[in-house]
């Protein structure tokens, strides 16, 4: 009875303090996007304020998303930390309690974390990312120059009997349907430039592309208006989807229907899918394995000194884990990695590595 109490105690402390230190980094986030948002809109007139602070509050879900393990990290660390201080692990010690028995509470919550950040706030994160994309046209999609550099760009090559066409657009919105900051360069049969289109939005219809407020250059003609121009194309709706969505902004549960049109169709856009799904389905065990990186630096008692270093080298942990999952994701978008391997190797490095401190320190 004792040690379920104590459980429940240390589970809550550990829950506490995961919330509170995401709410923080949440607050400040938030606060430098839309100090980012105003930067950028300065330039434009009459910019409403509150587009601008909502466009940033539908960013900042899918940021926090990826903030989510450090959140666990420095919550697990102030949590035990804190336990250390009040000498309360030195009473669960004496109460007969294991190490393993201390952390484990903070394991289970972290991977009832990490299952709801998955299926609840993944999906969620998308969409509000969505949202933003489409405040963020409105805003900035009347300016090309301000739009400039603010989101990464985005490249469709057509290939049509009358010629090929490229197209870039700065941002993509709808899953790759509607296309924003528009330059369209096409060529005759013989792969001669003729013309160059910019227009303000793009939206797949049908066999063509529908651009709105178009401009059209010719060599040798002064430049033409359009309200409306039709570009056509062969791409269809789960093509332009399958090709211009970022995994990011597709939801964990939409995730294996990408995977299976990408795949049935032969194109390469599927590894990234893939990883993403991968990297979703490991969430929980990373963040247990975040537990168990805290626990490795933070459990030792606190009379004996040395803190600072410990945090540091929590801290130092976590950022090397944070390089490895970089690196591995790289490996695997490049189809030179399997994306299970690369979703998971981060997963074994951090839990093993805390895993073995602990045995060492704990265990002998």
């Amino acid at each position: 009875m004792g040690s379920r109490t104590l459980a429940r105690y240390f589970a809550w402390r550990f829950f506490t303090a995961v919330i509170a230190v995401f709410l923080g980094v949440y607050a400040l986030v938030a606060f430098v996007d839309y100090i980012d948002a105003m930067r950028h809109a300065s330039d434009l007139p009459n910019v409403p304020t509150g587009q601008l602070l909502l466009m940033s509050a539908y960013r900042v879900p899918q940021t926090m998303e990826a903030l989510l393990p450090f959140s666990i990290l420095v919550g697990a660390m102030t949590c035990f930390f804190g336990l250390s201080r009040r000498m309360e692990l030195v009473v669960a010690r004496g109460a007969g309690m294991s190490v393993w028995q201390i952390i484990m509470p903070a394991i289970l919550v972290a991977i009832v974390l990490g299952a709801l950040g998955t299926s609840i706030y993944n999906p969620v994160s998308a969409s509000l990312r969505e949202a933003s994309k489409r405040i963020e046209a409105q805003i900035f999609g009347q300016h090309s120059q301000s739009f400039e550099g603010y989101e990464g760009g985005y490249w469709v090559r057509q290939r049509s009997p009358e010629g090929d066409s490229i197209l870039n657009a700065r941002q993509s919105q709808e899953q790759g349907l509607k296309l924003s900051t528009i330059t369209v360069f096409t060529f005759d049969t013989a792969g001669e430039f003729r013309e160059r289109i910019e227009a303000v939005s793009a939206d797949l219809e049908p066999g063509a592309w529908r651009l709105t407020k178009a401009r059209l250059y010719t060599l040798n003609e002064p430049p033409k208006d359009f309200d409306s121009y039709l570009l056509p194309t062969k791409i269809t709706r789960e093509q332009a989807a399958a090709n211009l969505a970022a995994p990011e902004t597709v939801g964990f549960w939409h995730l294996p229907q990408y995977i299976r049109f990408v795949e049935d169709t032969g194109q390469v856009a599927a590894a990234g899918y893939r990883l993403q799904y991968h990297v979703l389905i490991a969430r929980p065990f990373l963040l247990a394995a975040m537990v168990l990186l805290a626990a490795s630096v933070s459990l030792r008692a606190f009379r004996f000194g040395g803190v600072p270093q410990r945090i540091l080298m929590g801290v130092g942990a976590g950022f090397v884990l944070y390089v490895l999952s970089k690196v591995t994701g790289d490996l695997s978008k490049a189809d030179l990695l399997w994306p299970t391997l690369a979703a998971w190797l981060p997963v074994a490095a951090g839990g093993l590595t805390g895993l073995l401190v602990l045995l060492h320190e704990e265990d002998g």
